[in-house]
């Protein structure tokens, strides 16, 4: 694969059925800590597993220590770099840089879950009704 080219995109159904089928298999959420409090987690207790929480934006811009701190978490898990990596984000598009930089560190199945934790815009610019985790009915929580 060339630089930055992640293994793909798949959607949150898609992504939660990998978690399940196969034990290796990380989901980390790239959204802020705001939104994990306020908008909710994904919960993958059902499956034995914790998603990796990691901000990939901060107060003030892009965590510039967003590498460092993700190659840290995957590695304190003991995340081979052939294991598949799936990042979320509210609708795909941090996630989508997330495991583009993943890519570029050698982790060789980067994943972006498109359409995110709330999915897309409806007609009326509201996410959490047209697609996402949420409206996929997967399992989460709010704190």
């Amino acid at each position: 694969m060339p630089d930055g080219e992640y293994a793909g995109d798949v959607s949150a159904a898609d992504a939660w059925a990998a978690l399940a089928a196969d034990v290796a298999a990380v989901l980390v959420d790239v959204r802020t800590e705001v939104e994990w409090n306020l908008i909710g987690k994904p919960d993958l207790t059902s499956l034995d597993k914790e998603p990796v929480f990691l901000q990939w934006v901060k107060m003030g811009g892009v965590n510039k220590n967003f590498v460092p701190e993700l190659q840290a978490a995957l590695q304190e898990r003991g995340v081979a770099k052939d294991a598949p990596v799936y990042f979320m984000c509210q609708s795909g598009g941090r996630s989508k840089m997330a495991a583009m930089q993943c890519t570029e560190v050698g982790y060789t199945r980067c994943y972006n879950i498109a359409d995110g934790f709330e999915g897309d815009l409806d007609e009326n610019r509201h996410r959490n009704s047209v697609t996402g985790w949420k409206v996929a009915g997967l399992p989460w929580y709010q704190t």
